[in-house]
């Protein structure tokens, strides 16, 4: 692997909102799907309640929310563009309306509904298949030349954790992002955010090797990294823990994340992801 080093975004931006990047950020998940494997139901019933949630994570730091109604847990079937959008769409509306200022990523595989949020008022698009579900998505990102999470994934979610196999992940995920970017900068893209993929078509040995190598690809690529660990199987199957009680194992996990390289937490636990980013950030100030 090269070890060309290109600099480093330090903001991203879209329709005159900028984020910057010099510090991480915490991005707050919104699952609208009832079959989520830690909240699934939750939110998506009641209009009040997403509000509420949102509300919740605004309150406690969220600079991002990601609002997804299409569940992508290990065994999950894909779901239909109109499904999606009958969940999603009224819950989308009542969220800008109430907040207006806030970052909004679509959490979808959809060209069409991508389209639709993006003329509602979202702001990037989140898409753990990287085009390959459907391949107008960057078409879609293109017209809009909006900010584009850019996630590896072998398979697709109802296949994915059947014996995932890698020669070498680090490198063979670098070549599939180099690949990816540029066909996005073929669309006009150029602000992109890059996330390895935890848990998606990968095995826990797998995911640990990713997480070493965080700052391996952001060298190489030269992008910035999300990591969404919040939860998932690499915690669970490490300490004995379910997802209901995989939070102190998440934030041990988020600190090597951070260390390593990471950008943005993609996270269900919003205050205690700031929590953590705000001692991280004290410790790489001392001197």
């Amino acid at each position: 692997m090269s070890q060309f080093s290109p600099i480093l975004p330090t903001t991203i931006s879209y329709r005159g909102q900028e984020l910057r990047l010099d510090q991480p950020l915490v991005m707050g998940i919104l699952n609208l799907t009832p079959d989520s494997f830690f909240d699934g139901g939750k939110y998506g019933s009641s209009e009040e309640a997403a509000i509420q949630r949102v509300q919740a994570m605004v309150s406690e730091g969220a600079t991002i929310i990601d609002i997804g109604a299409a569940s992508s847990r290990p065994g999950a079937e894909l779901v239909n563009p109109l499904e999606e959008q009958a969940r999603l769409l009224p819950f989308f509306d009542r969220i800008r309306l109430n907040f207006p200022d806030i970052w909004i990523s679509i959490d979808t595989y959809h060209s069409s509904t991508a389209e639709i949020c993006l003329e509602k008022g979202a702001n990037m698009i989140n898409d753990i298949s990287a085009g390959n579900i459907d391949q107008k998505i960057f078409e879609v990102a293109g017209k809009y030349k909006c900010p584009y999470i850019l996630m590896h994934m072998q398979g697709v979610p109802g296949n994915m954790q059947q014996t995932p196999q890698y020669t070498d992940i680090t490198s063979e995920i670098i070549s599939f992002f180099r690949d990816k970017i540029a066909s996005l900068n073929q669309h006009g893209i150029t602000e992109i955010i890059l996330d390895p993929g935890f848990g998606f078509g990968k095995d826990l040995e797998h995911n640990f090797e990713i997480l070493r190598n965080l700052n391996v690809m952001k060298k190489i690529l030269g992008l910035p990294l999300l990591a969404g660990i919040s939860r998932k199987s690499m915690v669970n199957r490490v300490i004995g823990t379910s997802p209901g009680e995989a939070l102190n194992g998440t934030t041990a996990l988020h600190i090597l994340a951070l260390m390593n390289g990471a950008s943005i937490l993609r996270v269900h636990d919003v205050k205690e992801a700031c929590q953590t980013i705000s001692l991280y950030n004290k410790y790489k100030s001392v001197d």
